[in-house]
């Protein structure tokens, strides 16, 4: 009699290889009991053991983690700082002695430009129509202090805008607006006084000089969400747009007149610039490998200093006079100093010592730009004083002060934008809405925290 299997029955999955299941043949037989024995000592899984919950599997306690240092707290850019201070340093020095290679050795207004693009675009993470508005408030209170000096000394001087030869009758009235908001260029003459007098009868294009730039700056801004959306959608062409530009309003290839066209050229010369500061805060600049952009930059700049050995102005090398070069010059020195941007928290090593140097010129930034050209000029009836010292009436004494007289202005030039700076750079705090300070090189804020730690 054959007695059929359990239809329950299921064979171990872990048995030994050399068992082999009985056959029931003998009603009376019994099949041994292998499987504890066997399963007892069943290999155990890898595959398996990996697989289960961590939670399944008790851990002893870990030791505790050894503290990890607080980030950072955002703050200013101090590399970019550097060289805004940089850049203001290098316009006083050209406007004092007039070198035309300054503009080669650091094109100060391209650098400029990059490092308030770059501003700009980090703002404009918030709603752009107050962004322009914070901008313009910031810049506005310190040009109109600027305005009420120049004009104030134009009119003493016996100017009348109204029978200005270049703007003449109510035109040259309605032209005193950019003084206040500096849509166009502002109206002055270009000699008022004498030339044996208090002050050189050119003082008045001079004075008036910077503010091309405020010009420039405000239209830049107003600009700049347009300028943002175009460069995220098509980066390289807004880019690079402005290069081309220049090439054709630049070289004389289309013309545009007046005020309209110097306006219409320094947005074309410094627009690569401007926009290249998105490129930085966007991180555009970073995707490029290093050698790639120092070497297309190195060819840009070449070309650009080819193109000004053709066509070199009333000063020689100076940039300013070719719009071409001075455009392809900057945007080359531009990208490589941005390159090499090291995004300094704090300066190092011996730039340490200029630290206070540094946050003073950038919270000062305006009134320095604004007021430098007038404060150089300042410094020639100061000198002359010497010359009625008693002991000048020797040859040899005013001959040295005749051959040193620009070193002096220089030496001289630093303490008056210092008293420019405690008598009017305080407007620019309450342009900002901060309290006004007289100082602010970052000693009070730093001695601060020393208290709040002790």
């Amino acid at each position: 009699m054959t007695y059929p299997q359990e239809p329950q029955y299921r064979e171990p999955q872990y048995r030994d290889p050399q068992y082999r299941t009985p056959q029931y043949q003998d009603p009376q037989y019994r099949a041994p009991q292998y499987a504890e024995p066997q399963y007892a000592h069943v290999p155990e899984q890898p595959a398996q053991t990996a697989a289960l919950p961590v939670t399944d599997v008790p851990e002893a306690p870990e030791a505790p983690e050894a503290k990890k240092p607080a980030p950072k707290k955002p703050g200013r850019d101090r590399y970019l700082d550097l060289l805004r201070t940089t850049a203001l340093v290098r316009v006083v020095v050209y406007h004092l002695f007039g070198w035309a290679w300054l503009t080669v050795l650091f094109p100060s207004m391209g650098v400029m430009f990059a490092l308030a693009g770059s501003l700009m675009a980090r703002s404009l993470s918030r709603p752009a129509l107050g962004v322009i508005r914070g901008r313009i408030r910031r810049l506005l209170p310190p040009m109109w202090a600027f305005s009420v000096a120049v004009l104030t000394l134009l009119f003493a001087g016996g100017w009348n805008p109204g029978k200005d030869p270049d703007n003449g009758g109510t035109w040259g009235w309605i032209s005193l607006f950019n003084y206040l908001v500096p849509i166009g260029a502002p109206s002055f003459p270009w000699h008022l006084g004498d030339k044996a007098g208090l002050l050189e009868d050119t003082w008045p294009a001079q004075a008036a000089g910077p503010l091309w730039y405020l010009r420039a700056y405000m239209w830049f801004v107003i600009a700049s969400p347009l300028l943002l959306w175009a460069f995220r959608k098509v980066p390289w062409a807004t880019l690079l747009a402005p290069l081309g530009l220049t090439a054709i309003v630049g070289t004389g290839i289309v013309t545009i007149p007046g005020e309209t066209g110097n306006a219409v050229t320094d947005f074309a010369v410094y627009g690569s610039c401007w926009v290249l500061g998105f490129a930085h805060h966007e991180g555009l600049l970073a995707k490029v490998p290093r050698y790639l952009a120092v070497s297309c930059s190195a060819l840009v700049m070449a070309f650009g200093l080819w193109w000004a050995s053709g066509h070199l102005g009333p000063d020689g090398w100076d940039l300013n006079d070719i719009p071409l070069a001075q455009a392809t010059w900057s945007f080359g020195f531009v990208v490589i100093l941005l390159q090499y941007s090291p995004s300094w928290q704090e300066l190092p090593g011996r730039l340490a010592k200029w630290d206070k140097v540094v946050t003073l010129s950038n919270n000062r930034a305006v009134t320095i730009y604004l007021w430098h050209n007038m404060l150089i000029m300042a410094t020639v009836p100061i000198i002359d004083l010497a010359y009625d010292l008693p002991f000048m009436e020797n040859e040899r004494w005013s001959g040295a002060l005749d051959t040193t007289y620009m070193i002096w202005m220089f030496v001289l030039v630093w303490p008056l934008i210092a008293l420019a700076v405690v008598g009017v750079g305080w407007i620019e705090d309450l342009a900002a809405k901060r309290s006004p300070r007289l100082w602010p090189d970052g000693s009070k804020r730093k001695g601060a925290r020393g208290a709040r730690r002790g």
